[in-house]
């Protein structure tokens, strides 16, 4: 199988999830926000403060770019990753799209303590999530190969679902193997 990317709106499980499923597929994972701080060395709060969202888009295409051409890897998009045409174009070359949907509500109550996203630094979350929602879910739905309902169920279980959701789609499409260099 090639690369898997997991996309969908902050708090709809991407990383909680993938960093499960990766190793029962035996995939490596990555989350794209996490290499990013890592390899910048801050929080990508810090990196909005500085550089500002735009600054923060140029430096998560560049590591999309970078880390799809790789191999085997479940790969945890940023929420916002898909809005630019060649960071599609990148991850529809490089593997299968899954879509983690979820809803407002259950983003609301999934992300009320979260303080390090800049996106949700608004007096009101929800409306700043509906307007995500409604700019974003289009992309979402137009990318993906797969979509799968990320729902308030316990981990465990939603990880099984995930990864049977993922095995079925691989199953029924069969896409090519990706060669590896490594």
């Amino acid at each position: 199988m090639e690369n898997i990317f997991l996309i969908g709106p902050m708090g709809s499980g991407k990383t909680s999830l993938g960093r499960r499923v990766a190793p029962k597929l035996g995939y490596d994972f990555i989350d794209l926000d996490e290499e990013l701080e890592k390899r910048c060395g801050v929080e990508v709060a810090v990196i909005f403060d500085i550089e500002g969202e735009q600054g923060f888009r140029q430096r998560e295409s560049k590591l999309l770019a970078e880390v799809a051409a790789g191999c085997r890897q479940l790969i945890a998009t940023g929420g916002g990753s898909v809005l630019a045409e060649h960071n599609r174009e990148v991850i529809r070359a490089s593997g299968i799209v899954v879509w983690l949907r979820t809803s407002v509500d259950q983003q609301i109550r999934r992300l009320e303590r979260d303080k390090r996203r800049p996106l949700l630094a608004a007096p009101d979350r929800r409306q700043r999530l509906t307007a995500l929602a409604e700019q974003r879910n289009p992309v979402y739905a137009a990318l993906a190969d797969a979509v799968f309902e990320s729902k308030n169920r316990p981990l465990v279980q939603m990880a099984g679902a995930l990864e049977r959701t993922i095995r079925s789609f691989v199953d029924t499409n069969q896409k090519n193997e990706c060669q590896s260099s490594n």
